[in-house]
């Protein structure tokens, strides 16, 4: 056992349906669920990425792709036709925690194993800094984008930015491994990802939080891309913005941008725009996830045991057509990151 999952209920209203089509693939059922099949996929996935690695070009050809293709669509409510699914699965920050991003793999399942009869994968942004191996992350992350680009979701961090990442090590981890051109390259795909995604109109994920600049949410579907983070506006504070029990309204973040924001303006936006909840990452929380709100926000937090320095665990959630959530929690594993 990687972990253990608890259930608890969201919101008794509706059935969650992605609006995505489905991608054919050859699934083999009698086998999907065996220990065999679990090494497979994580043996593959290492063999994906830490061979062509090898040389900058096999990293370089998946940031190009992914630029020019499926990382660039829009977000999830945009996107191909209205399909009922049983589950969705939700992940949070990773920040270069390879081995824990296989491990949140292997107990959640590798794509494409988990297709059609489980879920789609949606994750929150942070994929790169902090951690040892941003490049294995975030390659491995685009190469499951563009080979399943109707089922396989990445949406931008904070660290999704190249001001950020020149401070957090992914730049120097591209700079000591290969060159500051595959930086660069990254950065560019970073520009164009998707900020936020709505889920059959009552589920709105992003990795920060609210804006007080959100009035409707036609202004997130009409944000242009490619587009670098600003200091303000509706894009930093979906990136930047935190949650706090302990304020009404809206107040300064200590962080040195974007807001906090109370349990009164979580009510007041899912009241005015008919929604259940609000799904988030960005910050790190014991359990890999923490309700926030009455039940109304929760945060998802993937990179157990961050930085080798917090005794966090890392969480993924799926959430079922009842709107039932369940969490599959990852125990950190001392001395990795």
């Amino acid at each position: 056992m990687w972990g253990r999952s608890q259930r608890g209920r969201v919101d008794r209203r509706g059935l969650l349906f992605w609006k995505f089509q489905l991608v054919p693939f050859e699934f083999d059922s009698a086998h999907a669920r065996t220990h065999t099949l679990a090494r497979r996929r994580r043996r593959d996935a290492v063999e994906l990425i830490s061979a062509p690695l090898k040389n900058s070009g096999y990293a370089v050809e998946v940031a190009d792709l992914a630029c020019k293709g499926p990382v660039h669509g829009c977000p999830p409510d945009l996107s191909g036709s209205e399909r009922h699914w049983d589950k969705s699965m939700k992940g949070g920050d990773v920040h270069g925690q390879y081995h824990d991003l296989l491990r949140l793999f292997e107990y959640g399942g590798f794509p494409p194993d988990i297709w059609p009869r489980e879920s789609n994968y949606l994750f929150l942004g942070d994929y790169v800094d902090r951690g040892k191996q941003s490049l294995e992350t975030i390659t491995l992350l685009f190469a499951y984008k563009a080979k399943f680009p109707e089922n396989f979701f990445l949406l931008r961090g904070n660290h999704e930015c190249a001001s950020i990442t020149r401070i957090y090590g992914f730049y120097d981890e591209c700079k000591r491994r290969y060159n500051i051109k595959l930086w660069k390259q990254f950065c560019d795909v970073f520009n164009c990802m998707p900020v936020c995604a709505i889920i059959d109109e009552k589920i709105i994920c992003m990795h920060g939080g609210l804006s007080p600049e959100i009035s409707n949410t036609d202004q997130i579907k009409k944000l242009v891309r490619p587009t670098d983070v600003p200091d303000t506006g509706l894009i930093c504070d979906l990136l930047w913005a935190d949650p706090d029990k302990d304020i009404a309204g809206w107040a300064e973040n200590d962080r040195g941008v974007s807001f906090i924001f109370g349990p009164d303006v979580v009510t007041s936006f899912l009241q005015k725009h008919d929604m259940d909840l609000v799904c988030r990452a960005h910050q790190v929380v014991e359990d890999g996830y923490e309700f926030f709100a009455k039940r109304q926000l929760i945060t998802l937090f993937s990179a157990p045991n961050y930085c080798g320095e917090f005794d966090n665990a890392g969480a993924m959630m799926s959430i079922d057509e009842t709107l039932m959530c369940s969490f599959k929690v990852l125990k950190p594993v001392k001395g990795k990151k």
